[in-house]
Order: C-alpha cells, then sequence, then structure tokens
C-alpha cells in the first residue's frame, strides 16, 4: 500500500520490514484519519485484538497520549498530544530529509519511537539522536527501543534547543509542527545540512518545509507537502476567548454590517488557511457549527480590539458580514485571497522560506518574492 502511494522507496524497505510498526504501539490508542486528525474511539488491543492490528497496519495516525498525560480514561480527552504518525507521512518525510551513510540526525519528538528506530536502523544508532520534551513518553520510548535492539541517544528535553551535545548534525527532522523554526537547530547543523519539519502559522494550515543550511547562518527551501502536526510544546498557540472581545456577545448588534461574495468556505481549505496566517500573522478563527451545513466563520486579532464574522450558507452566493473595532478583519481577508487569486492560486509547492539569525519570512516561487505581511 505504501509503495503504491509512493511514499515507502526502496531505500526504506529493508528498515521498514525489520522495525515493525505494532513494537512502538501501546495496547490502547485512538486511530485518527488520514485526512485529518479527527480521532475515533479508544481501541484495546486486549479486549479486541484484530481492531487493533487492523488500525496499527492501516495507513491513519494513532493517537497514544492526551492532554500531556493528564487525561488517564479510555474516552478522548481535551487535545492530543503525542502520536505515532500516519506511515505515509513518516515515509514520505524521511524521504525528504534524504539521509546518506554516515549521517549524523538529530530528531525533534521522539514520541512512540518508530521514526527514531527507523533511522538507527539505516544510520546506526550511535548517529541518531531523539529529544522528547514528555519524559513519561520518553522513557516509553526508550523500553520500546531496547525491545528492538535500537538504542539510538534518547534526550528528555526541549526540542526547540536542539541538543548541542551531540552536534554538528546532518540532517535534522521534527515530527511536531513548528510556526517559527528554531534558530537553535540551523546552529547545531553543518552547512549543507538538511532540516525537514511540519510549519504552519498559528491561523492554520501546515506544511512540511525542507530547508538546507547555507553560509552565513542561513536556512533556505521549498515547502514540499502538506501536514497536521501538533505543535512542539514551547510553541502551542493560546489564543484569547470569544468573551474577551467587546461586543462580540451581542453580534450583531454592535458591528457594522454588509454582505461579500468570499464564501467563508472559499478560505477554509488548508493552502487557504495557510496563506491567510502568513499574511496576517496576528489574526487566528473559530468556527460556530449551525443547522443544515450552515456556519459561521469567527475572525480575531491577537490583541482583542476586533473581529468579524462570515455566515455560511449552503447555495448562497453573498454572505452575511459582520465587522467590529479598529480593523476591518474581514476586509483583509479579502485582500489576501484576491492576491492569492492574482498569483494564480498557489499551493503549497509553491511556497518557500528562509531562516535567518534574526527571523524567518515566507516567499513564493523564489527567495526573492517574499509573501506581504500585512500590519494594522
Amino acid at each position: 500500500m505504501l509503495r503504491e502511494k509512493g511514499a515507502l522507496t526502496s531505500d526504506w524497505m529493508s528498515a521498514y520490514r525489520a522495525v515493525p510498526r505494532d513494537a512502538f504501539v501501546p495496547d490502547r490508542l485512538w486511530p485518527g484519519t488520514a485526512g485529518g486528525n479527527r480521532q475515533g474511539e479508544v481501541i484495546d488491543r486486549n479486549t479486541d485484538p484484530a481492531r487493533w492490528w487492523g488500525k496499527v497496519y492501516s495507513d491513519v495516525p494513532l493517537t497514544t497520549q492526551w492532554d500531556d498525560g493528564a487525561h488517564t480514561g479510555t474516552d478522548k480527552g481535551r487535545s492530543p498530544t503525542s502520536s505515532n504518525s500516519m506511515p505515509k507521512m513518516v515515509f514520505s518525510m524521511l524521504d525528504t530529509l534524504c539521509v546518506e551513510r554516515g549521517n549524523r540526525v538529530l530528531e525533534v519528538g521522539t514520541g512512540t519511537g518508530w521514526n527514531a528506530a527507523l533511522l538507527a536502523y539505516r544510520l546506526g544508532p550511535d548517529n541518531v539522536v531523539t529529544v522528547e520534551v514528555d519524559p513519561a513518553v520518553a522513557e516509553e520510548a526508550r523500553r520500546r527501543l531496547a525491545a528492538v535492539g535500537l538504542t539510538p541517544v534518547t534526550v528528555v528535553g526541549d526540542g526547540a534547543q536542539g541538543h548541542v551535545k551531540g552536534a554538528p548534525y546532518d540532517r535534522i527532522i521534527a515530527t511536531c509542527g513548528i510556526s517559527r523554526v528554531p534558530y537553535a537547530w540551523v546552529e547545531q547543523a553543518v552547512e549543507g545540512a538538511v532540516i525537514v519539519a511540519p510549519w504552519g502559522p498559528p491561523y492554520g494550515g501546515q506544511a512540511v518545509a525542507r530547508l538546507t543550511v547555507g553560509e552565513g547562518g542561513v536556512a533556505m527551501g521549498p515547502f514540499v507537502m502538506s501536514s497536521a502536526f501538533m505543535r512542539l510544546r514551547d510553541q502551542r498557540d493560546t489564543f484569547p476567548p470569544t468573551d474577551a472581545f467587546p461586543g462580540a456577545a451581542n453580534r450583531p448588534s454592535t458591528a457594522a454590517q454588509r454582505t461579500t461574495p468570499l464564501s467563508p468556505d472559499g478560505m477554509g481549505d488548508w493552502h487557504h488557511m495557510f496563506t491567510l496566517g502568513v499574511q496576517v500573522p496576528d489574526m487566528f478563527c473559530r468556527v460556530e457549527r449551525g443547522e443544515d451545513g450552515a456556519y459561521r466563520l469567527w475572525l480575531f486579532d491577537m490583541g482583542c480590539t476586533s473581529w468579524a464574522t462570515g455566515d455560511y450558507e449552503p447555495g448562497r452566493t453573498e454572505f452575511e458580514v459582520a465587522e467590529y473595532g479598529p480593523r476591518h478583519l474581514w476586509s483583509e481577508a479579502e485582500a489576501v485571497m484576491s492576491w492569492w487569486r492574482e498569483q494564480g492560486e498557489p499551493r503549497f509547492e509553491r511556497y518557500g522560506l528562509t531562516v535567518t539569525p534574526s527571523g524567518q519570512t515566507v516567499w513564493l516561487d523564489s527567495p526573492d518574492n517574499p509573501v506581504p505581511v500585512r500590519v494594522s
């Protein structure tokens, strides 16, 4: 199945056969879906082994921890915080990493340990350093790695800091999402090193960046595929509650109202959210579901000064908009989507990222063509 999808290349076939996924999956798991982050009901190997084996050898992500371990029940917790990633994504990212014999690799986010085991089998355990922030998750991964006879260097710590004692690295791979590339990763990489990491703005939309470290401590490269990873704990987003915004509780009477041809549905795809988040970095959204497919999309600014709503109803071509505050957030979104159409409706593969000691820049088609950032 993975070979048919083009994710499992011959370079990784021997590692895939030698390092079984089931050795890195706990007895209790919550399977997700190949197209998103929805987790199903818990499956316990002890009470339903057939379903457990079926999900382990399906191309789906498997949530293994909720709420940083605080949630221990069998129902779903509030937030998934550790998982065994879907195999297609695992091997697509490993293929993107382009490891070579003798490479030294830093992995950020040990999780269950499967990705680290695959790297250790391919390159030798002494050439792989894996960092996990959660001590319990790290200990379980260490136990599972030892059980299959693979013992990479396992570190409990903040992956945003890398692991300077093991540097320099030829390859760095993150199995967690980021909105800022920690510059420590670049500093700990040799010139010519490759960094592969899922990157996305707080608004939403995420893609895997493949950066090459060049002269002067600059790393740059394209986005190569969409992704949906849990955030690096150091960079988790915290958004103000809706009731922190003046006037939001009394919508729509407090807001300026109009109609727009820009459908909330027309700005909800992953690459749309990515484009909106890059250009308006302090904007976030929430969705309020209605009946019969209708919903309300809320836009907010992080400063708690402004908000906007757009009401989606199936079959309509004009949509009700309300805007409140000194910023006109729906107008800002309209400007971004207009820019996106003018550029030929780019998807992830046309975007790229440059990281320097002073910051990072998203670009379109070329590093000389930065994506505009709209600061109000």
